[in-house]
Order: C-alpha cells, then structure tokens, then sequence
C-alpha cells in the first residue's frame, strides 16, 4: 500500500461542503452593507433552512435572537425562490423599515431581480371619491383659491384649512398614503377624506374607482414579487378566505409570537358606540329631512354605552342578560330604519348624494351584520365586554385561531413564523402540523454571557404577599442607585409603576419620567439622550423600544407577566384546555412577555447591562425553568451583591 492509498474499510477524507446557493448570495448581500457586513452564523442557518422549507413546501418556526439580522435571513431565499411571497410585519417600524431599507437595499445588490410593493389597509389611503365630495368650488372647478370645503357629517369636525392642505396633497401625491405627509393629519380630517373596508363599494361601484389609491396599491401588490403587509390586514385576509391580498406561495410571519392575538382580533368583532356615532355622521350628509331617523342610529351609542355599563370584563354567552339584548334590538331596528330611508334616495338625487348613500349603505350592512353576530354568539367564539369604563365595546372572538389558520394558511402555502421570543410548542399552539419541539432556535452573534446578567430577587416575598410591593421598591431603589440611573423599569400595571415612581423621586438623584408625562417617542428620546434618567414603564413599553448605548444599563421588572385570570378569552380557552391550561396557556404568555422585556437590554454587540425580576417565582416555582428557558442566555444569579457589583463596574467604566 503505498502513502496515496487508502486503507481499506477506512472513510475517506473529510471534505469541506462547498457553500449553498443560499448562503453565498446572502454572503454577498452582507458584504455590501454600510460599513461592511460581518459573518452571521445564526443568519446563515436561518436563510438555508428557509430556502430547504420553500422548496420541500414545509413549514418552519424560527427563533432568531436579538442581532440575527433575520429579515435579510428570510428575505434573501424567498426572494430567490422565485415564489410570491407575502411579508407579515406586527409593527409599523417593521413595515417602514422593509420598505424603506431592506427591499431598496436588496433590489440593488441581491443576484435575482424581483419586484416588490407595500400594501396597506384601506382607510391608509385617501378616497377620491371622498375628496371630491367635501370640496365644493364656490368660483370654479374645485381647485381654485376661493373654493371652499364642505362641512358635510364627517368633514364638519375637521379644520377646512387642513382639509384644504390635504386636498391639495393628495392631488399631487403618487400613492395617497398617509405615511407620506409631511404631518400627521387629525383624525377628524383624515376621517373626512378617507374610507373603510365597511363602507367602501369597491372600485366597479364608485365613479372615481379608476383613480383610487388603494385600489392602485392593491394592483401593485398583485404584480409584485414581494408584498409587505401588516399582520393585522393579514388577519383580515384570512377571515375573508382570501379576498383582500394576492394569492401567494409563501407567507412570512415576523414577529410572529403575536398571531395569535392578531388573527382573534382580526377573525372576530368588536362592537362599540362609536359605530353608531359614524354612522349618524355619514347620514347627516345624505338624508335630508331625516332628523328622528339620524337621531335614532346616533342614540344608539348612548343605548349601547348604557347595556354595556354593567358588564365591563365580563364573559357574556347566549341568551345574553336581558338589558344587553333589548339595546341590541332596540339599536338594530334605528340602523334597519336608516337602511331604509338610505334605500329610498331617488337616482335623480345628484351625484354626490348618490354616491354617499351607496357608501352608506354599505356601512349600515356591514353594522346589521355585526350585530346579528354579537346578539347570539355560538360555542366557537367567546363574546365579552372590554375597554375602559369611557368606551367599552362588545368584542366577539373565537375560542381557537388553530382551525382558522390550519384551513387557510397551513393547507395552502409554505408558512414562515419568526419572532426573537418564541415559546416551545407554538407551533402546535397555532395549529402548525409539527412536534412541540420542531422548533429551529439559530440563537444570537452578541455574547450574552459576558456582557449581561440576569438577577432574580429571590430574597423578596411572593407578589401574593402584602409585603412584596415595598420590599420591591427598595430593592428597586438598590439597584437604580447601584446603575447610577440609567433605567428601564418595567410595570404589569399603571398602579405599581406610578407607586414605585412616587417612592423613588425623593430618595433617589436621578430623574424619573413615567410613561405618560410624554408621548411615547419623546420620552423614549429623551430617556435615551439623558444617560442618567430613568424611565418607568408599562405594557406597552415591554416590547419595540431600542436604545442602545450606556443609556440603558439595567432592566427591571416587577412580576412575572402572567394575563389577567380574569380575561374572558383566557378563561374560555383554559376551561377547554382543563387540568393542564396554566402550563399551556398562562405559561407561554408570560415567558414571550417576559423575553420581550428582557429583551431591551442588549441591542448591540457594545452594548452591557443587567436584567433584575423582582419576582422570586421565577426561580421557586416549579414552572420557573420554562420561563427561563425563553432569556437570552446571560449569566444568572440569585446573589443582590453580584448584580449590585457588576452593574457599579459598569457605571465606572463609562
């Protein structure tokens, strides 16, 4: 035998897998990032297991750590799959970043031409058809200086100058799209100059449907390759059974920890006064002489806002309490009778007249329908009363999205869920036909284990205590002092957050803003150009906000984030789910809020900090290792010393 052979029965030599398509093409997008891209594993095995799903038509959950950079991780082998595909984000930021940076930056560098295009609801659009009915010239075609703006039922709320400034927008404007002004309208004025789904005709049936914007976009989102949407329209397309976007092969799911709120929300109703006050306000416009019969449909709100009163957070099924389903009727036949007097307008009326009645129409069906709907809910859905005393609705959602989703999602298209924070088992949660654990997790490129901490106060009583709110507040007062400022302080709830800012300020000397002493972009701003300030925080603070950078060092939060046991779809779903519905339900809620909290620590590779629970469950209770299962996977520890210790180190090293 000589050197160059092999021995018998032995392999051969190991030779290195040359690169996947895949995987070179996203190489040589990152290559062209600005300042150069840097090697990526996690985003690797992300975009090679995305391409493996499109192409074998399976199905893939992915959970993608903070810095994975997993838009270009599904965008790059959906795109070079050659399929549709339709992108649905959760959040705006999501949306805009999309549209304004990744699909720009990709069509330019990706080794495969596409097209792409950003599809919107309809009430993101202005209507023509509205814009010509609230301008009436008063010397000329509509367009001249001394025309003058309608004050019909909508457009009476709103300021004629801004109606002006939005006219003269819109007839410049290629798309309509009310992300392009230059500022935010008022929602009197963009009420008076847009239309909904529940009282649009559609194009066929408008005189101007050959100029709508919104039928323009959805003509655009039926050409493209790519189609960005929120997950919210595209709950609404799946209640629809396909209506509303294109037909697709692929649907990417980002965010995806929130679908199944989304789709409850989307697939069900919600009914609340100000339908009927809308409705009043459309038919002022229309139905001259009419005064009792729009009085009517507007008492209504009052009729609604009164049954409700009694009710609030409550689980209502059939036969619903008396005083509930008198409004209900007594509401329905006011609309029946609007419907009828809107059906009587003559074709010799005016165009206008014509024209608003047909949308009014619209929207008085669209209202009937809702109605029959919340006033005998069926064993599928779970009708309850929700909102704040002032303007509490009636929201009718279904007891399990998995059916919807597995009959028109899952049987009809490669499905792509992604989210930085997902529980095990939420594929089958969803109805996914996987094992709990087909689960792909590509992790993070920052180093967590060296650059945070995770602390649990395990020293403080149980939340159930009378005892735990004070020690928690001064273990917070510990830990602020010890990050010098420079806070994130995280609330299940606006009463102990406000108690906690309260005790603090006057022992602590650093500033405190709680949510509400400014909008929300203004204190996330300041917060993070004042490093020593501390923000003080609600639910709606735990997930989308990013500062990185020394400004925020510690995160705390103050409980475990388990829903409310009172939620009435919560309880409907947990007495389905029996013995076992806190471990399937109540579990996995509280680990994905959890992880979103924890989750705004590190933003960075530089960045540095500490997470503080100041729940001691979370390493008591026997459900606590699925919990911590869910966090990045920073050095943990039990120790206020270790914690107190690093978080001064960090503040002395600048």
């Amino acid at each position: 035998m000589t050197l160059t052979e092999e021995a018998p029965g032995l392999p051969s030599p190991a030779v290195p897998a040359a690169p996947s398509p895949v995987a070179t093409a996203l190489a040589g997008v990152v290559r062209e990032l600005p300042g150069g891209g840097e090697a990526r594993p996690g985003q690797v095995v992300m975009a090679e297991a995305v391409g493996d799903a499109i192409a074998s038509g399976s199905h893939l959950v992915v959970r993608a750590g903070t810095g994975t950079g997993k838009t270009l991780g599904y965008l790059v082998p959906a795109i070079r799959s050659g399929k549709r595909v339709v992108v649905a984000t959760a959040t705006r930021a999501l949306q805009d970043q999309l549209a304004a940076k990744d699909l720009p930056f990709l069509e330019e560098h990706l080794d495969r031409p596409f097209s792409w295009a950003v599809l919107k609801g309809r009430s993101n659009y202005a209507c023509v058809q509205r814009l010509a009915e609230v301008a009436r010239p008063a010397d000329g075609d509509g367009t001249g200086p001394g025309d003058q703006m309608a004050l019909d039922g909508l457009a009476e709320r709103a300021d004629p100058d801004e109606l002006t400034a939005l006219a003269a927008w819109a007839a410049t404007s290629p798309t309509g799209d009310r992300a392009e002004l230059p500022v935010e309208p008022s929602e009197a004025a963009w009420g008076a100059i847009s239309t909904g789904s529940r009282d649009c005709p559609g194009a066929a049936r408008c005189p101007r449907g050959d100029r709508c914007f919104a039928e323009a976009a959805r003509d655009r989102a039926a050409e493209a390759d790519v189609v960005v949407v929120n997950l919210y329209l595209y709950g609404l397309d799946l209640g629809a059974d396909g209506a509303i976007l294109p037909d697709h092969d692929v649907a990417v799911v980002d965010e995806a920890h929130l679908l199944d709120d989304v789709i409850s929300a989307t697939a069900g109703v919600e009914l609340g006064p100000g339908r009927f006050t809308q409705l009043g306000r459309v038919l002022r416009g229309i139905l001259a002489g009419a005064e009792t019969t729009i009085a009517g449909v507007t008492d209504g709100a009052g009729l609604l806002s009164g049954a409700l009163a009694g009710h609030r957070d409550k689980r209502l099924t059939a036969p619903l309490p008396a005083d509930l389903a008198g409004a209900l009727a007594a509401a329905r036949s006011r609309v029946e009778a609007a419907q009828a007097a809107l059906r009587n307008i003559p074709s010799t009326a005016g165009d206008d007249v014509t024209n608003r009645a047909v949308r009014a129409r619209q929207a008085a069906t669209a209202l009937l329908d809702d109605l029959d709907a919340v006033a005998a809910p069926d064993d599928a859905h779970v009708l309850f009363v929700t909102g704040p005393e002032h303007a509490l609705s009636l929201r009718l959602a279904p007891l399990d999205v998995a059916a919807l989703l597995a009959e028109r999602l899952w049987s009809r298209r490669t499905a792509v869920l992604t989210s930085a924070t997902l529980a095990s088992g939420f594929g089958p949660h969803v109805g996914l036909p996987q094992s709990a654990g087909d689960l792909l997790d590509v992790g993070s490129p920052f180093d967590y284990p060296a650059n945070g901490l995770i602390y649990c106060a395990v020293g403080l009583p149980r939340p159930t205590d009378p005892r735990w709110a004070d020690a928690a507040i001064d273990e917070l007062a510990v830990l602020v002092d010890a990050a010098g400022g420079r806070t994130l302080a995280l609330f299940t709830s606006y009463k102990a957050m406000n108690r906690a800012a309260d005790a603090l300020r006057p022992r602590l000397p650093y500033p405190i803003l709680t949510q509400g002493d400014l909008p929300k972009a203004a204190l996330i701003e300041r917060f993070a150009r004042e490093p020593e300030t501390c923000l003080f925080a609600t639910m709606s603070f735990w997930q989308g906000i990013d500062v990185p950078g020394p400004s925020l060092s510690l995160v705390t939060i103050d409980r475990l984030p388990f829903p409310r046991p009172d939620d009435p779809l919560l309880q409907a779903r947990r007495e389905r789910a029996g013995a076992g519905a806190f471990t399937a339900i109540d579990v996995p809620r509280a680990a994905t809020l959890l992880a979103q909290g924890a989750g705004r620590l590190i933003r960075t590779a530089a960045d540095r900090g500490a997470v503080a629970v100041l729940d001691p469950r979370l390493a008591s209770a026997g459900y606590g290792p699925k919990i911590v299962a869910s966090l990045p996977r920073m050095r943990r520890t039990r120790d206020r010393a270790d914690i107190v210790a690093f978080l001064r180190d960090l503040r002395s090293s600048g």
